[in-house]
């Protein structure tokens, strides 16, 4: 009977015991889910870089725009430090073409001369900076310190949302362009020379249907994928697509499945867009903002996370927004 007795407490104390490591283990994974959105606070537009192992957020700060830019790094997107850039600002990058829109919306990528360069909208006009790490010191990285494209350069293009792409062959490209009172957005595009801050030749539209704003483009499969927002970004109407080309100028052919994000059925996710795409791993994730409702004239975001995947014919699939796991396993 003892023998019985204590075969039957030692299943008790294992089955505590599993209990007890499962219900850890399970708190722990849920304690490394990053969920959306992502940082506190109300930031739009982000842009992402990665040196060593530290990821470094650039974001517009809200509502439409600050006197400089929001700026976060993170280890495991768990945690983040935000920090203060000394350009771009709004006082360093005005013209006599300028308006009075303030800073908007960075691209930062590292270029294959080992330097970082930001293609920043600020009064409507695209500014180009150069660093020698992602937090700085950056200037203008043209010698007069005007804009690298005024507004009076394309008069039909409403000068903003630059993204450099920078292909396997280390030529760099140079998107940007959207449209006025919410219709007729245009895509430009051009080759960068290796100085990052002039173009090979004229810069062309390149426009693809549904286009309105905030071009991104990836190479993957071969093929040349330029995402972009359309809609207005001030209500549920905002989204990301995407059209495939066989080079980085296109032509480009809507994809299958666009859009692939979009609001939501329940409207968490409201008004999506304006992204950009990093990979880690063999994994791809989308970082967008997506919209919090004011009864204000202005809109708040967010920034938030996902995974962005493809199908077994190389057509992006639709985003399902809930977070992911952490990068970082326990």
């Amino acid at each position: 009977m003892k023998k019985i007795k204590a075969q039957f407490l030692f299943l008790i104390v294992a089955v505590a015991l599993t209990a007890c490591t499962n219900s850890a283990r399970k708190a722990n994974d849920e304690a490394q889910l990053i969920k959306n959105p992502i940082i506190d606070g109300y930031f739009a537009d982000p842009c992402i870089v990665k040196d060593g192992d530290t990821f470094y957020i650039y974001a517009t700060i809200d509502p439409w725009g600050g006197e400089e830019l929001a700026v976060f790094s993170t280890k495991d997107f768990l945690t983040f430090d935000r920090h203060h850039l000394n350009w771009p600002t709004k006082e360093a990058c005005t013209s006599a073409s300028s308006n009075s829109s303030m800073v908007w919306a960075p691209s930062v990528r590292k270029a294959p001369n080992g330097k970082y360069y930001m293609y920043v909208s600020v009064g409507s006009e695209i500014w180009a900076g150069v660093s020698d790490s992602p937090l700085g010191p950056w200037q203008n990285a043209k010698d007069d310190n005007s804009p690298l494209v005024a507004a009076a350069d394309f008069p039909k293009v409403h000068t903003i949302d630059a993204d450099c792409f920078i292909d396997d062959d280390g030529q760099a490209y140079l998107y940007w362009g959207s449209g006025f009172n919410w219709v007729n957005g245009i895509c430009m595009a051009a080759k960068l020379n290796p100085d990052m801050i002039s173009f090979q030749e004229e810069p062309a539209n390149i426009t693809p249907p549904d286009y309105f704003e905030a071009p991104y483009m990836i190479k993957r499969f071969g093929k040349y994928y330029l995402m972009y927002s359309s809609g207005k970004a001030i209500d549920a109407t905002y989204k990301v697509g995407y059209a495939v080309g066989n080079s980085p100028l296109g032509p480009f052919e809507t994809g299958a499945n666009s859009p692939i994000l979009e609001t939501s059925a329940d409207s968490t996710t409201y008004g999506p867009g304006h992204h950009s795409v990093f990979r880690e791993g063999e994994q791809d994730y989308i970082l967008y903002h997506r919209i919090f409702p004011q009864d204000s004239a202005y809109v708040l975001r967010q920034l938030c996370l996902d995974s962005l995947n493809f199908d077994v014919n190389h057509n992006m699939l639709k985003v399902k927004p809930g977070g992911v796991d952490s990068f970082v396993k326990p």
